[in-house]
């Protein structure tokens, strides 16, 4: 028996003993994701385990990730394997005080000149726009959808910014996906400086020739890529979103505008059609900090503890129920 089908019998005979799920969003390792009793985006994932009945969540993904499993479901033991997985994008926005994106991303440097850098916390924002919603990206912490209106996801940021009847929304923190609900809604979007490394790097170049290579794939691309990408992408949606479109489509060729993780996905549901990374370098290194051997350890020891205190989980609670009641 090989070291890895060894690593999956614990793990699996622990997760029976201790009356466990064992969640994987879709950028994670091919192992990982074989693993796991459910694959998907972060918001999925956690909705799926609060209606699970169920005593630990094993949360193989980022930090916020785990944390909105503990927003949803406070009840239950929800334990990050890597403690270090944290999310460069979702720490580029603090309610209040420093923060520190060298300790996540070596040599990152934050991009100047969209509306509000990361020099200014939520509160400050806020401020300076009083009265004005705060449409907050599930890819964040607690901390700031506890100070927040509402929440939205990469596939839903549309609608909930019109369900608001406002000619005016704070959004935080992706200017990029920023950018996309303001090109489709008439409403005036106050962004924040903030983006995700791995879809911030893809270019307009980056799409043309992808085209060149593969004149005959459909090119799907995030809205956490630049709007230069996303003009030029025949279809724009999310992880979740573009697994029900490749799947749905008679297209044979898909190119795909996001984290390789998700190719294994994509190709596993689609052994008949071909997909190609738009870029081959879309990889989140937080993503693939998790392993067979750290499920294994978060099993054995019930490390990392993910617990979010009442006073921030409950409103930040609200703001995602606010999201989940539009339909």
């Amino acid at each position: 028996m090989t070291d890895i089908a060894l690593l999956r019998d614990r793990i699996l005979d622990l997760k029976e003993k201790k009356k466990a799920i064992i969640l994987a969003h879709n950028y994670q390792r091919e192992e990982v994701q074989d693993i796991a009793d459910h694959t998907g985006d972060s918001l999925e994932l956690s909705r799926i385990a609060a209606s699970i009945d169920c005593r630990i969540i094993v949360f193989c993904g980022v930090h916020f990730m785990a944390e909105s499993a503990s927003i949803l479901s406070p009840d239950k033991t929800v334990l990050l394997p890597e403690i270090k997985a944290g999310c460069p994008m979702a720490d580029m926005i603090t309610v209040s005080g420093p923060r520190n994106l060298k300790n996540y991303f070596p040599g990152f440097e934050y991009t100047r000149g969209y509306r509000y850098p990361a020099e200014f916390t939520l509160r400050e924002i806020k401020k300076l726009h009083p009265g004005v919603p705060v449409v907050t990206y599930v890819n964040t912490t607690a901390e700031v959808k506890a100070e927040s209106d509402i929440c939205c996801t990469s596939a839903n940021g549309v609608k909930i910014v019109e369900s608001l009847n406002t000619d005016k929304v704070i959004c935080v923190p992706d200017r990029n996906l920023s950018a996309w609900i303001a090109k489709n809604t008439k409403t005036e979007v106050i962004a924040w400086d903030g983006f995700c490394h791995v879809h911030d790097r893809v270019t307009a170049d980056d799409v043309d020739k992808a085209r060149r290579d593969h004149p005959n794939a459909v090119v799907l691309a995030h809205p956490e890529c630049r709007m230069e990408v996303l003009e030029k992408a025949d279809h724009v949606t999310s992880t979740s979103g573009m697994l029900r479109f490749a799947k749905s489509s008679p297209t044979k060729e898909f190119i795909i505008g996001t984290e390789t993780g998700l190719m294994y996905g994509l190709r596993k549901q689609n052994p008949d059609k071909t997909f190609y990374s738009l870029r081959n370098d879309m990889v989140c290194p937080n993503m693939k900090k998790t392993s067979l051997q750290s499920v294994l350890h978060a099993l054995e020891t019930e490390t990392y503890k993910i617990k979010v205190p009442e006073e921030i989980r409950v409103p930040s609670k609200r703001a995602l129920d606010r999201m989940l009641e539009v339909k």
